[in-house]
């Protein structure tokens, strides 16, 4: 297995990790869940980078890697959901829509179709992890009452009712538009990668 695969397995292996600290009952074990998180995100950017740096791109890497990176944010955006951070309509567009139109690219990726990611997703993605960094921190900051002394007042500012609702209402709608983009623009292809007549064959 090639050093970015393995970044990616890595990321996945963390996912769990992330969620049991997360839920346990010590602040302190939730704040090393924090950085866990942001461990397995970190690999994401690495494996890329090193992929592209040695010329380590394999067809598994293609399909598992956007894959892994939705199940550690889809994972994240659930936890938050369980600890009322979050509604549970704006997690299940969110997660819904990134596991369904994630396994479609990884699959075209896998066939030799790669379709190309729009800035509009690109950006999605990014407000995604921001809101994601956020709302844990907030978790964390909140939990703890060190913490909560020290940072409270700008952990309340940030973290109003209102703030978070917005932030998430305008990930979820995003997200949900930039899914129904993909499947427009990419009609085509998709089309080709499931039709029993397609030209896609096993050998490639």
């Amino acid at each position: 297995m090639s050093p970015p695969n393995q970044l990616t397995l890595l990321r996945v292996l963390l996912t769990p990790v992330f969620v049991v600290l997360f839920f346990s009952d010590s602040p302190v074990y939730r704040e090393i869940g924090f950085g866990v998180y942001i461990l397995a995100a970190l690999t994401d950017w690495y494996d890329g980078y090193v992929a592209r740096r040695w010329g380590y791109i394999t067809r598994w890497g293609k399909f598992f890697d956007p894959l892994a990176d939705k199940v550690l944010t889809s994972a994240a955006f659930i936890s938050l959901a369980v600890v009322g951070y979050t509604e549970w309509w704006m997690v299940w567009i969110i997660v819904v829509r990134d596991l369904v139109i994630t396994t479609l690219r990884s699959y075209a990726e896998f066939k030799n179709k790669p379709i190309d990611t729009s800035m509009f997703a690109k950006t999605k993605t990014l407000l995604q992890l921001c809101v994601i960094y956020i709302l844990l921190a907030l978790y964390i900051v909140r939990g703890d009452a060190r913490l909560s002394t020290a940072l409270g007042a700008a952990a309340e500012a940030v973290g109003s009712p209102v703030l978070m609702y917005t932030g998430m209402l305008v990930v979820s709608m995003l997200t949900a538009w930039t899914g129904i983009m993909y499947l427009v623009n990419n009609r085509s292809i998709l089309k080709e990668l499931f039709s029993p007549n397609g030209t896609l064959t096993e050998s490639e």
